[in-house]
């Protein structure tokens, strides 16, 4: 079937989301011709459609230090002109987190991408990949008029879950089929909270609250250390509580995931239902509460993993674990180890205290391809890894350097591995991005 064409970029980034949207600006402020490619009707991905914080911009601890800046910091410059922005503590220490309004960030993001010079296109798809010798060469895109071809120089697959390189035959580790995968989260926003009496009574007894409740048998709580937090606006908090596993085995033994669209279909549904549960529950048992009401559903299910790439370096636990430092880092995560199992719990792991793990170039050029970047949560790294580096700052971090990759190596051909990687240092901290820990 041929389709029309939408026409030929230097750069093209597919996912809108913390790393697809500094990937973006980075290639264009570099002056290639950068098309961004996204499935909702406003960029951010999660961090707009599900998610109301960043985490990531400090490392926890006594001393707190910034880690990210650069398209980061411009993000939070742009939320800050439109209205507050909160910096709070985490719940589980793991950093100072940035709290912000996400009907603010779907502008800030369109503004920064357009005045950038992106084309933006959403409501679109990915639905296949031409492939010549590891080259991307053409797209199809599934768009409300039909399909459409697109072609790039070089391509940065930012879509969480590793569409492009799916489609491109480029190898992944599927969520699920080596170690438990993480939970899918609906978030949702409560409305006229008394946060003073909300103050009364601390994590724990949340949690205690939380157990009593589910072992009663009079609410259905899968999660039971599920954490609230104050929001820019007053009398309203957001949440972090439903849980949902998204993992199945075929009759072929085969793991299905989120990836799946009907097991995605059905965890949409199942975790609305959920979010009503739990929102149930904080009204009848949680002081400051009483008077509270549901005001919003997170516009999509929050995914934490699903496809991770195979690239040229595969980031490790022992790599976070001991802060390893790159000599091709580009960023740095001094995040903890996150993981949201199957079950009740969830597990924390620490970097030594003041230290953060360098994140290298290499983890985000998938080994199967030649003119491909992939930052974000599909990016190259086991399971544990994964769960620190997915934090949404460090996102932005790998975005920007991926799109800056990408826009260099459109004037070579897109062969992403020959931009010397002294020209993208030089150029990465001269838009203002942290490759190294200050003293």
């Amino acid at each position: 079937m041929t389709s029309e064409s939408l026409g030929s970029f230097d750069v093209v980034v597919v996912g809108s989301g913390a790393a697809g949207s500094p990937a973006a600006i980075a290639a264009a402020r570099s002056g290639a011709s950068t098309l961004l490619i996204e499935k909702l009707p406003f960029l951010g991905g999660n961090s707009t459609a599900v998610l109301d914080t960043f985490y990531g911009f400090y490392t926890p601890g006594e001393r707190s230090l910034k880690v990210v800046a650069g398209v980061g910091d411009d993000v939070v410059a742009g939320l800050r002109r439109l209205g507050p922005v909160l910096e709070r503590p985490n719940t589980y220490g793991a950093g100072t987190g940035v709290t912000y309004l996400a009907e603010h960030l779907k502008v800030v993001w369109e503004t920064l991408a357009v005045e950038a010079g992106v084309k933006v296109l959403l409501h679109a798809f990915v639905q296949d990949v031409d492939v010549s010798d590891g080259r991307i060469t053409r797209m199809t895109v599934a768009t409300k008029a039909g399909l459409r071809s697109v072609e790039a120089t070089a391509v940065v697959d930012a879509s969480g879950d590793a569409d492009v390189s799916y489609h491109a035959g480029f190898s992944y580790e599927l969520a699920g089929d080596v170690d438990p995968a993480q939970t899918l989260t609906t978030t949702f926003r409560m409305g006229n909270v008394d946060h003073q009496r909300r103050n009364t009574i601390s994590k724990d007894e949340l949690h205690a609250l939380m157990a009593q409740a589910a072992e009663s048998g009079d609410y259905d709580l899968p999660r039971r250390e599920g954490s609230d937090h104050i929001t820019p606006v007053e009398g309203m908090t957001a949440t972090i509580m439903t849980r949902l596993d998204h993992v199945r085995r075929g009759s072929d033994g085969a793991v299905i995931n989120a990836t799946d669209p009907e097991v995605l279909s059905e965890a949409e549904m199942a975790g609305r239902r959920q979010a009503l549960e739990y929102a149930r529950f904080l009204v009848d048992k949680v002081p400051g509460y009483e008077k509270a009401s549901l005001i919003a559903l997170s516009s999509q299910i929050g995914m934490r993993e699903t496809r991770r790439v195979y690239g040229d370096y595969r980031v490790t636990r022992d790599d976070v674990l001991s802060a390893r430092q790159f000599d091709d880092q580009i960023g740095l995560c001094g995040a903890p180890i996150e993981d949201h199992p199957p079950g009740e719990g969830t597990i924390w792991e620490y970097l030594p205290e003041g230290s953060a793990v360098g994140i290298p170039l290499a983890s985000l050029i998938p080994k199967d391809g030649v003119n491909a970047l992939t930052p974000g949560r599909c990016f190259s790294a086991t399971h544990d890894a994964q769960a620190s580096i997915r934090s949404r700052a460090q996102c932005m971090a790998m975005g920007q350097a991926a799109g800056t990759v990408a826009a260099l190596a459109a004037r070579d051909a897109g062969l992403v591995r020959n931009v010397p990687f002294g020209m993208l240092r030089h150029r990465l901290i001269a838009d203002g991005a942290l490759l190294e820990l200050s003293p």
